[in-house]
């Protein structure tokens, strides 16, 4: 796996976007990511549907990597870090959990988490909230209009049509405009939308091996 990487400034604040479906904001040591769906395979599963648990194998192991590049404070997710309530993938999530208790988890909560107070001490969060105001910056699941602070959000899962001379590129990206900061999904068993993308935004385009901003 290799990490590329692209320094953006946002708010006067320097963010450090990845190819691997997350940023490091520097200032607060933070791993900021999205959209992690763990226990995804395992609802397909239960409902008879085959699917191999190497996708959320493959999903911590980035995670891993990621740490290990980064050495972060602090761990944020913005929003539908579980997909459907506890199963066998969130007994193997916390397993590697477990591996970094020095790394303050913090939860901003999705429209997928349904957590529990006994799942939520499984997990062993620092904190579960609705939004996090953190130095000029908001993290919250999904972007609202109302509020005037700049945003760090996700759900969306972005990607952007590439036209090439043979065929149509679907790729994941981030999209930055002046009042947000669109994460892309960080498990690779997700969609992309297209369609629902920010308006007037810069976008951060990756593939395996670089990021692009278009």
């Amino acid at each position: 796996m290799f990490i590329a990487t692209k320094k953006i400034t946002v708010q006067k604040e320097t963010f450090i976007l990845t190819n691997q479906r997350a940023a490091f904001l520097e200032k607060e040591k933070a791993l900021v990511l999205s959209d992690l769906h763990i226990g995804k395979t395992a609802h397909f599963r239960k409902n008879g549907i085959a699917l191999a648990n190497h996708i959320m194998k493959s999903d911590l192991e980035r995670l891993s990597a990621l740490i290990e590049y980064f050495h972060p404070d602090k761990f944020i997710v913005v929003g539908d870090l579980l997909h459907a309530g506890d199963n066998s993938d969130v007994d193997e999530f916390c397993r590697w959990r477990n591996q970094y208790p020095e790394i303050e988890f913090y939860l901003i909560e999705g429209n997928h988490d349904r957590i529990s107070k006994s799942l939520e001490k499984k997990l062993c969060l620092n904190l579960k909230t609705a939004s996090l105001e953190m130095g000029k910056f908001t993290f919250i699941h999904d972007f609202e209009k109302t509020k005037s602070e700049f945003q760090i959000t996700g759900h969306i899962h972005p990607g952007i049509v590439l036209n090439s001379a043979v065929s149509k590129i679907r790729l994941p990206c981030f999209a930055l405009t002046d009042h947000q900061l669109l994460l892309p999904a960080f498990s690779e068993f997700t969609g992309l939308d297209t369609k629902n993308l920010p308006k007037k935004s810069t976008f951060f385009v990756f593939t395996d091996t670089d990021i692009y901003e278009i």
